[in-house]
């Protein structure tokens, strides 16, 4: 189902009508990405500790840090932390903020190399293979929430690859959020975009296979783990940076779908229908796609 919406997408994406239902959708994907993130964050964040890695890893992140390094540092702090005692609070904390010092808001000369790399990665040719790796990576390393995933996707496929925009990413989430299934089915529509149908079995591929081969491997390590302090601080900290991850990417997502008023009206009417009256999310799309089709009919959107 995902592949054939990412068929009509292609050939017929530029119709007003597809571009009016995507323009209604997206402001929804957005509150459905913020309810996740309440829900993660009521989950993640049991203590001080963690609420101040949480903030800590936003900060760091909206500076640019790689999504897999930023949740490997959150489990590492608050492992220090929570074994050295209060006092290695601090200095996590000042270590967070060294390293978003150097997590790049490049200027002068910095700049310049920075925009010459994104240049450089948005030539970068595209083929099958290093599509396979992607994907493989981010099923492996997402955690926390489905919705984590867009953090990945944003880091390796617009901004280091540039194989994405920015507006087909979050077209590729709305299309993800219209079909039944878990957020992953996201990869699908993606691969078809840069791959056609070979590109969307690969893409489905790998990054449903680390979960398989994960969850047989790891079925007798679970004891263990559980009872050990240390992997369940890390676990802990993975947790508050994937909270931080969403954090980031809403933040991103919102500044491409939120766009005009009638927009930001749609986002604001699906987050009080979802967190006060707990309206079913397939329902809420469905009067997304319904409310971009009359608006732009009615006010006349480009």
């Amino acid at each position: 189902m995902v592949a054939a919406l990412a068929w009509v997408y292609i050939h017929f994406g530029g119709l007003p009508a597809v571009a009016s239902v995507l323009y209604g959708i997206k402001p929804v994907v957005i509150a459905l990405v913020m309810q996740a993130l309440w829900g993660l964050g009521r989950t993640a964040v049991k203590n001080k500790l963690l609420a101040v890695v949480a903030v800590s890893a936003t900060a760091v992140g909206l500076m640019g840090l790689h999504p897999l390094l930023l949740l490997l540092v959150a489990g590492a702090v608050v492992v220090l932390a929570t074994q050295i005692g209060r006092g290695a609070i601090r200095q996590s904390v000042m270590g967070w903020t060294s390293l978003g010092s150097t997590a790049r808001w490049p200027s002068g000369k910095g700049l310049l190399k920075s925009a010459v790399a994104v240049t450089t990665a948005s030539l970068a040719p595209f083929s099958l293979g290093p599509l396979f790796l992607v994907f493989l990576k981010i099923g492996a390393v997402v955690f926390g929430s489905g919705y984590v995933l867009l953090a990945f996707l944003r880091a390796d496929l617009v901004v280091h690859r540039g194989w994405l925009t920015d507006t087909q990413l979050l077209d590729s989430i709305a299309v993800g959020q219209i079909t039944p299934g878990p957020v992953f089915t996201t990869a699908t529509f993606i691969g078809y975009l840069l791959g056609g149908f070979p590109g969307a079995v690969v893409a489905t591929v790998a990054i449903f296979l680390p979960g398989f081969l994960l969850v047989a491997a790891s079925g007798p390590l679970i004891p263990r783990i559980r009872q050990s302090k240390i992997a369940g601080a890390f676990l802990n900290g993975v947790n508050a940076g994937s909270l931080a991850l969403m954090a980031v990417v809403s933040w991103q997502l919102v500044r491409t779908s939120i766009i005009d008023a009638p927009t930001a009206a749609l986002a604001l009417i699906s987050s009080v229908a979802l967190f006060r009256f707990r309206m079913n999310s397939a329902w809420l799309v469905l009067f997304g796609a319904v409310a971009g089709l009359a608006i732009r009919s009615v006010m006349r959107y480009p």
